[in-house]
C-alpha cells in the first residue's frame, strides 16, 4: 500500500504526463507536495520505482514512465493529499535557460556516473550556442580552483578539450570525475587542484571527455 505522499506524487506525475507529455521537475514536485527539500522527492521517487509503479529512463530529462496505477481500493480518496500543482508552479524566468541536471560528480577520486534527475534554470549569459548540462560537486579535490564541495557546475558537452581545461572525464566507460586535463604524450593526466590529492595518469584510450567547465552555481 502506498503512503499518502507516494500516492499523491504518482497522481501528479500521471496528470502532468497526460496533460503535457513530460513529468514535472523535482522542484515542481517539491512545491506541489509542500515538501521542504528535494531529498524527500528523491525518496518518494525511489519508493515508487521499487514498488513497480514508475520507471526512470536514463539520459533523458524528466524521464519518468508510469508502469501502473494503484487500485481504487488500495488508496481511498479520503486519504489522498491533493497536490496543488497549478497554483504553485512558477512561470519560466525569461532570463534563464533550462538544462539537464545529472547526479553528483566526484571532485575527489572517480565515482560512478549517475543518471539524470531533472532540469534546472541557469542564467542565459552563462551559455553559448552549444549543448549543456549541470552536475553537483561531491568532494574537495578542486577547491584550489574555486570549486567547492556542494557547488553546482555547468558543463558544455564536448569530446575534445585542450590541456589545462577543467573537464568531465569518463574513465573506463564507468567512472566520471571533474579534473584539469593534462596531456602527456600518449597518456592523459587528470590533475586535482588540491595538494592533498594525487594526479591520476591513464592511457588516452581509457579516458573519454564528456564536457568542459563553463560556469559554477553556488548557494550561500
Amino acid at each position: 500500500m502506498l503512503t499518502k505522499k507516494q500516492h499523491s506524487l504518482l497522481l501528479l506525475i500521471h496528470d502532468q504526463l497526460k496533460e503535457n507529455g513530460i513529468a514535472p521537475s523535482f522542484e515542481e514536485m517539491k512545491v506541489a507536495l509542500e515538501l521542504k527539500s528535494k531529498s524527500g522527492i528523491h525518496r518518494l521517487i525511489n519508493a515508487l520505482e521499487e514498488r513497480g509503479f514508475i520507471r526512470r529512463l536514463a539520459n533523458r530529462a524528466r524521464a519518468i514512465e508510469i508502469i501502473k496505477m494503484p487500485d481504487d481500493d488500495e488508496n481511498g480518496d479520503a486519504n489522498i493529499f491533493k497536490p496543488n500543482f497549478a497554483s504553485n508552479r512558477q512561470d519560466n524566468d525569461p532570463n534563464t535557460i533550462e538544462i539537464p541536471l545529472h547526479g553528483k560528480i566526484a571532485a575527489g577520486t572517480p565515482m560512478e556516473a549517475l543518471e539524470q534527475y531533472e532540469n534546472i534554470g541557469v542564467p542565459k549569459g552563462m551559455l553559448g550556442a552549444g549543448s549543456y548540462y549541470a552536475l553537483d560537486v561531491d568532494g574537495d579535490s578542486m577547491m584550489e580552483a574555486g570549486i567547492l564541495d556542494g557547488d553546482r557546475v555547468v558543463i558544455e558537452r564536448c569530446d575534445q578539450a585542450n590541456s589545462g581545461q577543467i573537464v568531465v572525464a569518463l574513465v573506463d566507460e564507468e567512472e566520471a570525475t571533474l579534473k584539469t586535463l593534462r596531456r602527456q604524450g600518449p597518456d592523459v593526466a587528470l590533475e586535482p587542484s588540491n595538494r592533498a590529492f594525487k594526479t591520476q595518469v591513464f592511457p588516452a584510450n581509457r579516458v573519454r571527455i564528456q564536457g568542459r567547465l563553463v560556469g559554477l552555481l553556488r548557494e550561500y
